[in-house]
């Protein structure tokens, strides 16, 4: 027999969903895209149940949720060709919004929250060497035909190096900001404020591009602009990068965030500490930076397997 498709959600589920996507937005410095994808899964496990029970999901239709329900929509998921690794975080923003609106209209959801998200194996962060790292950003400095934008370029793959900022951290540094003293605060994921240190090389690399740059430092502009003058858009750093890539033939891992990758893995490698690391990298968790650990250790691997082949 043949399922009945997903229904259209009630309005008061639309609403429901709207409020919560506006919480985790404003008190949790949810990221756009973050919430973009939040809403996907809620729409996705929504209407999945609006199929599932014949009638479109209500706030009050919740209430009912059992652990069965939950592994319904897992095994649909998975049926789907949805892997271990995204049906797992769709299954944490669900919980995350059962949690939200048991506690908004009083109902007890433990039977539904109870359900185990899919078990993977977490894959290791892909740094570059520090030979691959340096290799990329000569290559960069040279790569456009605009002096000021290819120093532009090198300054910020430099401050993700560097200090260990997300791409998304470095533009969002204003002119006030410059010139960098010893350490940059930084405010990252959920507000959360971190203290980063600046080597030379970073300040110098910065000031590079400010006495090139054709726009003036102002104290509430951008401190990378765009050549129009706005503020830097992450996919033209990203456009860089690959071209650096191609010409140096890295593998498409070789990203803006392998940079702050490589900036973890170098400093582990040095002998740099597993808690100083996440202070530097902004993580809420410390198992967050543990695995830069199995970067190391597979490095060492690595190492051993060419200096001890096996006959």
């Amino acid at each position: 027999m043949t399922q009945p498709g997903p229904l259209a959600l009630s309005p008061a589920m639309s609403d429901a969903l709207a409020r919560w996507l506006e919480t985790e937005a404003a008190t949790r410095d949810r990221s756009s895209h973050t919430i973009t994808a939040y809403r996907a899964d809620l729409l996705a496990f929504l209407s999945f149940l609006g199929g599932y029970s014949g009638e479109a999901a209500t706030p009050k239709s919740l209430a009912g949720l059992k652990q069965a329900d939950m592994r319904a929509f897992a095994a649909s998921e998975r049926a789907r060709g949805l892997g271990a690794r995204s049906l797992a975080r769709r299954q944490s923003a669900i919980r995350s919004f059962l949690r939200w609106i048991s506690d908004r209209e009083g109902y007890d959801l433990s039977p539904a929250l109870s359900a185990r998200s899919p078990k993977f194996a977490r894959s290791l962060p892909r740094p570059l060497t520090p030979v691959q790292a340096q290799d990329a950003l000569d290559v960069v400095s040279t790569n456009h035909e605009t002096p000021w934008v290819a120093a532009r370029d090198v300054a910020v793959m430099t401050l993700l190096w560097g200090c260990g900022l997300r791409i998304s951290e470095a533009l969002q540094l204003n002119g006030r900001d410059w010139p960098f003293r010893d350490s940059l605060t930084i405010t990252g994921k959920g507000k959360r404020q971190r203290q980063v240190p600046v080597l030379p090389v970073t300040c110098n690399a910065v000031a590079q591009y400010l006495s090139l740059c054709p726009w003036p430092l102002e104290a509430d502009a951008a401190l990378f602009r765009g050549v129009r003058g706005g503020r830097l858009d992450g996919g033209i750093v990203s456009q860089a990068l690959r071209r650096a890539r191609a010409a140096l033939g890295l593998p498409p891992t070789a990203t803006p965030h392998a940079l702050r990758h490589s900036f973890a893995t170098h400093l582990l490698a040095a002998g740099g500490d597993l808690r100083t690391i996440q202070e530097l990298l902004g993580h809420a968790s410390l198992s967050t930076t543990q695995v830069y650990t199995g970067v190391d250790d597979a490095q060492l691997m690595s190492v051993y397997r060419a200096a001890h082949p096996r006959s």
